[in-house]
């Protein structure tokens, strides 16, 4: 494709570079509107100029990728109230050994609930969760903040749902979600290890700092409570029983019906009411005695209780000591009003966990059949969107409430930004920079594929990882299929890898190490500010060796 005229590619740069500048920096001084917006203002400015027409502008507009995103957002949601997050936050700190298991922990964690549930919905809900934990344990919260969004990336690598530019890549590519699982899942695992090993050997001199055995944690705003770590796992609040009563309780409760021993016993406790008990001589002088008038009373006490048999009446004699009448009338007794209500208030909470057992278990079971069905390779929007409807259709509710949580801001980022990367690439310019460099990256030789990473690493934070994909997609595959089919699809894959582990690079390369810098840094009482340059100097390193080890493992799939 040949460059447009003049007008049509400087309007064309106008409008994209402000939808860049918009998405990379949302809060500018001169126009503080957010990527949603600056999304809308890029498209809108695509149409104003003419650069893509109206009726082109909503064919852009990929309607698979908005459903798929729907559909996994609606059951992440869903996942989330039945308390999956909260078991993988037990994950972490389930028989800790230590800060360097615990940075292991959260590398592995993170990772695969990245891998199925998104990395961006992993950093929103385990971010809080793991700076708790790290100032709970006195430890620098840097390396667990950086093995969650570096970890999070990486496994969102591994499936087509876990990230956006991953559900591009599976609906462009036509590559089904086993062999998308096959051919990167190894790089991601692999990439995993290599991460949490690189975070060890940077941190290994602070994370191995123990705490002080004596003074136990020290004072100040670095520690955290335990009560608040188990609160932000979110444990239910058990019912409150009644507490079983031993033999001298129950005395206690029965004792004010025998007549003869509550009045004395009642005057005993006023007498030793009376006393002022100034030494212990008193106190053991006092209990003496009280105890003597309590057992005075364990007598044996006769009973006259009347028989009526046939039309007479006899009566007859036994004996009962003070104990047995108590426990006579506490059995002959009926069940007083409050135990009644308590007895149901029981019956009601068994009631509601079964209920809510049964759910739990719908939603699981649910979200496990939409895994086994896109690994048969159907539909990934449909069978997303197939699952979301029977989850909100299985809650038996107003589906309002659930709706209202799924991030409409994000499906529109994503149909504006459609529009926006249709209309640059109608002004040539991609194509005419590809061709600069299609000669020299094909992926039949290490040097192709090593230029066409770096250009993919390159692009893809300067530009945005999804935009990259969008803008590289198709040509990077086009120049694979000459070579041959299985080609075409390991240029997919590389282009996943590549353009997934380089949002590492940098704190602006992926939206995940913005979510997970911004929960940190508003997190109340335990904050901690993740600087630009503290991820940058880990970042370079780690993107360069998991890439590269990364790369060796998808081309030889």
């Amino acid at each position: 494709m040949a460059l447009a005229g003049t007008s049509k590619v400087v309007l064309g740069c106008v409008a994209f570079g402000i939808f860049w500048v918009l998405a990379v920096f949302p809060t500018v001084p001169f126009m503080p509107v957010g990527r949603t917006a600056g999304s809308l203002l890029g498209a809108m400015l695509m149409v104003l100029f003419r650069v893509i027409s109206p009726e082109d502008a909503y064919a852009a507009i990929d309607l698979p990728i908005i459903g798929l995103l729907f559909g996994t957002m609606v059951v992440s949601i869903f996942l989330e109230r039945a308390d999956m997050f909260k078991y993988l936050g037990n994950l972490l700190s389930w028989k800790s050994r230590g800060s360097k298991d615990l940075l292991f922990r959260v590398c592995i964690v993170s990772a695969i609930a990245s891998a199925l549930f998104t990395n961006d919905t992993c950093c929103v809900v385990l971010t809080e969760f793991i700076l708790k934990v790290a100032r709970q344990n006195n430890l620098p919260p840097q390396p667990f903040l950086l093995a969650l969004a570096t970890s999070s990336n990486i496994g969102s690598a591994a499936t087509p749902i876990g990230n956006p530019q991953n559900l591009v890549i599976a609906v462009e590519s036509g590559i089904s979600f086993g062999q998308f699982l096959l051919g990167v899942f190894p790089a991601m695992i692999v990439g995993v290890l290599t991460n949490a090993a690189i975070l060890l050997c940077y941190f290994w001199k602070y994370l191995s700092v123990e705490k002080d055995q004596e003074g136990g944690q020290p004072a100040g705003p670095e520690v955290v409570a335990d009560d608040e770590v188990t609160s932000h796992r979110f444990t239910p609040a058990r019912m409150s029983h009644v507490s079983s009563l031993n033999p001298d309780d129950m005395d206690c409760i029965s004792e004010p019906i025998i007549r003869s021993n509550s009045v004395r016993s009642t005057s005993a406790n006023e007498n030793l009411r009376s006393r002022s008990v100034n030494s212990e001589a008193d106190i053991q002088l006092a209990i003496k005695s009280l105890r003597a008038s309590s057992m005075s009373h364990e007598m044996v006490e006769v009973s006259t209780v009347t028989d009526r048999r046939d039309e007479g009446a006899s009566s007859r004699k036994f004996t009962r000591t003070a104990s047995q009448q108590r426990s006579v009338i506490i059995e002959d007794s009926p069940p007083s009003p409050a135990s009644n209500g308590e007895k149901e208030k029981e019956d009601e909470a068994a009631e509601k966990r079964w209920r809510v057992f049964v759910w739990k278990t719908a939603v699981y079971l649910i979200t496990l059949g939409m895994l086994i069905a896109l690994l048969m390779g159907l539909n990934m929007s449909w069978t997303a969107i197939t699952a979301a409807l029977v989850l909100l259709a299985l809650d038996f509710t107003d589906a309002q409430a659930c709706l209202e949580k799924v991030s409409y801001s994000l499906l529109i980022f994503f149909c504006g930004m459609f529009i926006t990367v249709d209309g640059f690439n109608k002004t040539g310019i991609p194509n005419t920079l590809w061709e600069l460099v299609e000669p020299y990256s094909r992926i039949d030789s290490a040097k192709g594929v090593a230029l066409l990473a770096v250009v993919i690493l390159i692009l893809s934070n300067v530009a945005s990882n999804v935009p990259t994909v969008l803008l590289l997609g198709t040509r990077v595959a086009a120049s694979a299929a000459a070579i041959s089919h299985d080609s075409e699809r390991k240029a997919w894959l590389i282009l996943a890898w590549v353009s997934t582990v380089a949002g590492n690079l940098t704190l602006l390369g992926s939206a995940a190490n913005l979510i997970v810098c911004e929960q940190a840094r508003r997190a109340q009482f335990f904050g901690y500010n993740l600087s630009f340059w503290s991820h940058l100097r880990f970042g370079v390193p780690s993107t360069i060796v998991v890439t590269a080890i990364g790369l060796l493992i998808v081309t030889s799939y």
